[in-house]
């Protein structure tokens, strides 16, 4: 899949020589080349995955800037590193890090970093993607470590890590392209999460005492006129009337859930919401997060129902919506995410990271938590491309579709949980973009197919 690190080889006498000339060792016989990392660890310091390094440096005969930067998968792992470049600068991991990962005086990096991602759950969102415009984010819900952060399209920062005319007009092209791969969707594209913010509004009703159970019957009537308005809520299947919160999220009844907003108002609505993380906007992974938005000041009723379908200014990235669904599963609590495991200093020592959310937060009751854990496995099993009953699968999550763009173009979500491997309890988001009006039922497929694959490739 990647690049593995090689020792160096033992050569001697004029084969040490050639072996300098091919390689392209500096002057004083540090080995450079792209696909090894010196024993020596000259050079610039490295971001790992897995255990192995994705990144490297070689020589560049320049005093400024001795070393360049060098990628293994660069498109893979752009997400996860940034880039680092001699003429544009760095952003991500190599950015946050950049004191560590750059080369002191006398040649030699001051450490690596350890990162927190998976590479099989990496590549396998990635691969899922294709060539598609989205997004995917997988992390444990008890530790909060980051196990896949996929955007796509994606870039390959080797391209532009020099100063040369090539690396200019591969900056040029991929700033200028208009799917914008340079953006990290995963952590920065904020946007309505649809029916997946039924999750939310479901704890708040539970937590606030509007309901029971998620049995209970919710008195709401078919259509649902968004209150102060004339204007209906459509969309919701027969079955939505009265619907249960357990029946709503099965069966995506928009009726019900604008309701509940409504009748919870946006003042108790945002109380919650903001408990799972929205209105954040310190969030650091230690990449910073765009923040997740939940309105603000005098919300009217409407607009307060509105933002129960998710939808109106309501706003959330791929990684809040996973870390929805890593509250449900991990019992109530949130803990801040994070995608660095440690910093692997060149003297031997070691250092953790701060994370930016502070302390496990109890953001609803294991009762509730565990209600909703029932509920969304029911709605996943109607989903799954495999049809599994949800005793089978184990996978528990809630799916969302909304037109964002101007010539009718629509986002699919999928947000859900599974015990994986040795019984971790993993939360994963997907979204795809640009779906053409009419192909929201195949973007939903899609958006599922990818959460399947990561999971998958977790357990």
């Amino acid at each position: 899949m990647h690049s593995t690190i090689r020792g160096a080889l033992s050569v001697s006498g004029v084969l040490a020589v050639l072996a300098a000339l091919s390689t392209g060792c500096s002057d004083d016989g540090a080995q450079t080349d792209s696909a090894d990392k010196p024993t020596s660890h000259r050079g610039l310091g490295d971001i790992l995955v897995g255990g192995q390094a994705v990144t490297g440096s070689k020589a560049t005969g320049n005093k400024k800037v001795p070393y360049q930067r060098t990628y293994s998968d660069g498109a893979l792992y752009a997400p996860v590193t940034g880039y680092r470049s001699m003429a544009y600068g760095s952003a991500g991991l190599e950015a946050v890090y950049g004191d560590v990962l750059s080369a002191t005086a006398s040649g030699t990096a001051s450490g690596d970093v350890v990162t927190t991602i998976d590479p099989k759950a990496q590549k396998a969102a990635f691969d899922a993607l294709g060539d598609r415009q989205g997004a995917a984010v997988a992390l444990d819900a008890e530790s909060g470590k980051l196990l896949a952060v996929a955007s796509t399209p994606s870039y390959d920062p080797a391209t532009f890590s020099g100063q040369r005319p090539a690396d200019a007009a591969a900056w040029k092209a991929a700033n200028a392209d208009e799917r914008s791969p340079m953006r990290n969707r995963a952590l920065h594209r904020a946007g309505p999460p649809d029916g997946t913010f039924s999750i939310v509004v479901a704890a708040a009703a539970l937590e606030a005492g509007l309901y029971k159970t998620v049995d209970d019957r919710t008195d709401s009537p078919l259509p649902y006129v968004l209150p102060q308005t004339t204007t209906s809520v459509a969309g919701s299947s027969p079955r939505c009337k009265d619907a249960s919160i357990r029946q709503a999220l099965r069966y995506s009844c928009t009726t019900v859930f604008a309701k509940i907003a409504a009748d919870l108002g946006a003042a108790r609505l945002r109380s919650t919401a903001e408990k799972f993380g929205f209105n954040d906007d310190s969030l650091t992974v230690p990449v910073k997060v765009s923040k997740s938005s939940y309105p603000q000041g005098d919300v009217s009723p409407a607009e307060a129902a509105l933002t129960g379908i998710g939808q109106g200014t309501l706003t959330a990235t791929p990684l809040e919506m996973a870390r929805v669904a890593a509250v449900i599963a991990n019992g109530g609590r949130l803990v801040a995410p994070q995608m660095v495991e440690r910093v692997e200093k060149a003297d031997g020592s070691t250092e953790k990271p701060k994370t930016s959310g502070g302390q496990v937060e109890q953001v609803v009751s294991r009762d509730t938590a565990d209600a909703l854990r029932s509920a969304l496995k029911a709605a996943a099993s109607d989903v799954l491309s495999q049809g599994s009953d949800e005793t089978e699968s184990g996978i528990g999550g809630k799916t969302g579709q909304v037109r964002d763009g101007q010539d009718g173009s629509a986002t699919s979500w999928f947000t859900a949980y599974a015990d994986g491997a040795k019984g971790r309890r993993i939360a994963v988001t997907a979204c795809v973009e640009g779906l053409p009006s009419g192909e929201e039922e195949k973007g939903t497929e899609q958006a599922v197919v990818v959460v399947e694959e990561i999971l998958a490739s977790i357990s």
